[in-house]
Formats: C-alpha cells, sequence, structure tokens
C-alpha cells in the first residue's frame, strides 16, 4: 500500500491507496497513523478517495487508530469512503463513532 501525506495549516491528511485488508495495507495504515502522531500531529483525516477494498481487518486497524489519536488527545475524520466502504462502517455501528465526511473540504472544516 502506498500513502501519501501532507499537512493543511496543522491538520495531517493520509491519502493509503489500494486495498485495506488482512496482511494486504491494515498494518501500513496504522504506522501511517503511528508515525504522524509522534511527529506531533493531532487533528488526522485519512481520505479514503483511493480505498478500493476494505475488509473487516482494516475495519480493525481503523478502530486501532482511532483509539491511538483519542489515546494522545487528538482527532480523526475520514472522508471519500465509496459506498462499499461506508456500508461496512455502517453495518459495524462504527459510522456513530467516526465522523465520516463526504469530501476533503467538509473534513477541513469540521476541524475550525
Amino acid at each position: 500500500m502506498k500513502i501519501t501525506t501532507r499537512t493543511h495549516q496543522d491538520v495531517t491528511i493520509l491519502y493509503p491507496e489500494g486495498k485495506i485488508a488482512l496482511g494486504n495495507g491494515d498494518q501500513e495504515l496504522g504506522e501511517a497513523v503511528r508515525t504522524a502522531l509522534e511527529q506531533g500531529a493531532r487533528k488526522l483525516i485519512l481520505n479514503f478517495s483511493k480505498i478500493t477494498y476494505m475488509d473487516s481487518s482494516g475495519v480493525g486497524e481503523l478502530v486501532s487508530c482511532f483509539t491511538s489519536i483519542k489515546n494522545r488527545g487528538g482527532e480523526m475524520k475520514i472522508c471519500s469512503m465509496n459506498d462499499r466502504n461506508f456500508d461496512l462502517i455502517k453495518m459495524t455501528s462504527l459510522h456513530s463513532v467516526f465522523e465520516v465526511k463526504d469530501t476533503e473540504e467538509e473534513a477541513l472544516a469540521g476541524f475550525c
């Protein structure tokens, strides 16, 4: 999995690409989030516009990322999920835990 990062003011935005599944991208996402936290990031957006597939292991990794961020006093927002991935989040009732926005602009505005 390829993950690029950019910063907008004090918000770190991660752009993972590909799949987040067991043995395929799940650990890389967690490592990228932990690295951002170690570098001082406290406001993170995960832009899922290039995530084509996510399984339950990927959902578990999102929960782990969310917990790591919250434990450091931070906030996480997810944006640009495709319908299939958002349905998976809804099925697990995590849409009430995660802040999921349609666009990156909406996610950024949520930090203001």
